[in-house]
């Protein structure tokens, strides 16, 4: 399997070398024209954010060490990991040379508008009412970010080319997570009177509803990814395993029904907007896989992460400089903190959305 596997991503990155030396033969090498995709604009929680949060008044921030420490310039972001996001992984593999900036950051201005924009924010989720639990921006808010950007780069671009744009941009939609981990699994007011699968399909109403005026707004080609193994992750097991060291079986139930539901909306969507590419990433199988069985990838710590202990630490209240027993290399580690692979395990994820892709972009 794991043969077979590679062969696919080896196959889907010669399509994409084709691709990209044909745009740089048409029409030179610019940053934006040797690009296979003009943009890349992403929605979502600190599965993505890349220094939105830094900007709030929030303890979910991750622009201190540890963090970063194996990004360019050992510089800490604003992402939640030790190095690249698999969003990051993948606009290099698509022809960027550098990100779309964090819509909040001073960045966020002039021709660096062109190649796209950052709204996630950590701790955010489908339901507003997460993001709002932890000063997080909602995705509802994000969207309003969206229009704003939209007008900054007419004016940086002029109105045809933006349109030109924000048409063949890729959309990337990574959220979900911290609306069970950080709010259902905790909050009697929503698990008492909703059942997961309740929970579930209110969470991919409002996703359909975010795609639907994605939709109206110019986006042609979106990817969304699926929920984790949510019992799998390090402070899970820690909060809801009960003294247990496996993965917590009915947390990942519950996302895998999460996931058959996101998935039926999604082809729903496909077949209601013709002139729309839409995929979901599944991040599920292959962070279970390295879960599972890590020393397949070339891991060799699954249970937890690298920073302290691993087991519970997230965010600058536990993951920070004094965090004690946090790994000098995080490279055979699956999880950077408690909650976020690491750079390495990113690599991984960033194939399977390679593999999901190809079609949103050829």
């Amino acid at each position: 399997m794991a043969r077979s596997n590679g062969c696919a991503i080896m196959h889907v990155r010669v399509l994409l070398a084709l691709a990209f030396f044909s745009v740089v033969l048409i029409v030179g090498d610019a940053q934006s024209s040797a690009t296979l995709v003009p943009a890349i604009i992403s929605f979502g929680d600190s599965s993505i954010d890349v220094g939105n949060n830094d900007y709030l008044y929030t303890i979910f921030k991750a622009d201190y060490p540890p963090y970063g420490r194996d990004f360019k310039n050992r510089e800490a972001t604003g992402r939640f990991c030790n190095g690249k996001l698999a969003t990051d992984i993948t606009a290099e593999t698509l022809g960027f040379t550098s990100f779309p900036p964090a819509y909040l950051s001073p960045q966020a201005s002039g021709k660096n508008l062109l190649i796209g924009a950052n709204f996630a924010s950590a701790a955010s989720g489908y339901y507003d009412e997460t993001a709002y639990l932890y000063h997080a921006i909602p995705l509802s808010q994000q969207l309003e970010y969206f229009k704003e950007y939209q007008v900054k780069l007419a004016k940086v671009a002029g109105s045809k080319t933006a349109s030109s744009i924000l048409s063949d941009a890729l959309y990337i939609v990574s959220t979900g997570s911290s609306d069970f981990l950080q709010n259902y699994y905790i909050n009697p007011f929503l698990n008492k009177h909703q059942s997961p699968d309740e929970y579930s399909s209110m969470l991919v109403g409002i996703f359909s509803n975010f795609i639907k005026d994605l939709h109206s707004l110019g986006a042609r080609r979106i990817g969304v990814t699926s929920l984790p193994p949510l019992g799998c992750v390090p402070a899970a097991i820690t909060l809801f395993g009960f003294g247990s060291n496996g993965c917590v079986s009915r947390l990942n139930n519950d996302a895998k029904n999460f996931n058959k539901k996101l998935n039926a909306a999604t082809n729903s969507l496909a077949k209601q907007f013709h002139n729309l590419k839409i995929a979901v990433f599944d991040i599920y199988q292959p962070l279970y896989d390295l879960v599972i069985n890590p020393s397949s990838q070339g891991f060799f710590e699954a249970r937890r992460g690298c920073c302290g202990t691993g087991t519970f630490e997230t965010t600058i209240l536990l993951c920070n400089p004094k965090s004690i027993g946090t790994c000098k290399n995080a490279t055979g580690y699956v999880f950077w903190d408690s909650v976020h692979p690491s750079e390495a395990a990113n690599q991984v994820l960033a194939d399977s959305l390679l593999l999901a892709g190809i079609n949103l972009i050829t």
